[in-house]
């Protein structure tokens, strides 16, 4: 198994109702599911890598928080502008700032919950025209539809989850 990418990489889907419900279903419950991925895991714990060279379970957490935060703004420009452009961000640099390692994890877990209850209620009340409402990413160059967003989103939030638990059994924790 590739530990970057436990669940496998993001695969754009065509639009579907099944599909839609499961992505939206993804988004719900991703604070959840992170949150029992990290339960009763100590200081040592949350502080180990999950694998050689990736950041640490602390890490992981707090980086969820700040893209599906960086997913909230896209989606929320995206249906309020014409084909808007969204900055991304150094992921890498993110995780390297003081709050990163200073602020439990808690901190991030309730910023989620928020997050993904307002991507929720704004992702499920989309109509059909509004899934292709496009955005152009600033470092790719590319547009993508909020359908794409949500589909990253809802796979992003299990890869990091992921990460977690892989590291969990692979550890025995």
């Amino acid at each position: 198994m590739d530990l970057r990418y436990p669940i496998g990489e993001y695969e754009p889907a065509p639009f579907s109702e099944a599909l839609k419900e499961e992505w939206l279903a993804d988004i719900k419950f991703l604070p959840g599911l992170l949150e029992r991925a990290i339960e009763n895991l100590d200081e040592a714990q949350l502080n180990t890598p999950y694998r050689d060279g990736g950041w640490t379970v602390r890490q992981v957490v707090h980086h969820v928080s700040d893209s599906h935060l960086n997913a909230l703004s896209r989606l929320k420009f995206t249906l309020t502008e014409d084909n808007p452009t969204v900055m991304g961000y150094d992921e890498v640099k993110w995780a390297e700032t003081a709050e990163y390692t200073l602020l439990p994890v808690n901190v991030s877990l309730t910023m989620l919950h928020t997050i993904h209850a307002k991507l929720y209620a704004l992702f499920s009340t989309l109509k059909d025209e509004q899934w292709k409402r496009t955005y152009i990413h600033s470092e790719s160059k590319k547009q993508f539809d909020l359908w794409y967003l949500l589909g990253n989103y809802a796979w992003h939030g299990k890869h990091h989850a992921a990460h977690i638990t892989s590291l969990r059994e692979r550890k025995g924790w």
